[in-house]
């Protein structure tokens, strides 16, 4: 094997596992998403009641009722075909975001605090909910990192660095 080879079989085997770990990253958004939608639309009443009865959101319950699971599909539905899935990631970031500021006020500076996250993730507490967004948001934005080195590596034309130094 001369050194181009070796330097192709490197590149190649790094480029599968990235796609393998954007795949596994999109998979979990896709559930976390999918789950967390459909259990607010399935529970509409009780996410209305429970976002009307938030201090720092109550004005907003009406359009945030669809709004988030709306968005939320939106993102599963982005997160699916490879070519929609850095947009996809960008709006999952997007909501990750809001919902890890929102706990985060809400442990800080609310003495109420009604949960409307809908099925298993309720049964967290408030403190574990925020550690695991902020799970979810390390592996969005490892995602968002592995999904643009991947998008560049395929670019036509791009020469990585190993390769122009070979």
């Amino acid at each position: 094997m001369n050194g181009h080879s070796v330097v192709f079989f490197i590149t190649k085997r790094s480029h599968m596992k990235r796609s393998q770990y954007i795949d596994l990253i999109c998979m979990l958004l896709i559930l976390l998403f999918g789950y967390a939608s459909t259990s607010k639309l399935v529970e509409y009443d009780t996410f209305r009641l429970q976002l009307g009865q938030s201090p720092f959101i109550s004005s907003f319950a009406p359009i945030l009722t669809w709004a988030v699971p709306a968005v939320e599909l939106l993102a599963v539905t982005l997160l699916i075909p490879a070519r929609t899935r850095l947009s996809g990631l960008y709006i999952s970031l997007f909501l990750m975001t809001l919902f890890s500021a929102y706990i985060y006020a809400m442990l800080h500076y609310s003495f109420y605090i009604p949960c409307s996250c809908g099925g298993i993730l309720e049964k967290l507490d408030w403190k574990d909910h925020l550690y695991l967004n902020l799970g979810f948001l390390a592996l969005i934005l490892t995602g968002i990192y592995l999904d643009g080195a991947h998008s560049r590596a395929s670019e036509p034309g791009h020469v990585s660095q190993k390769t122009a130094s070979a």
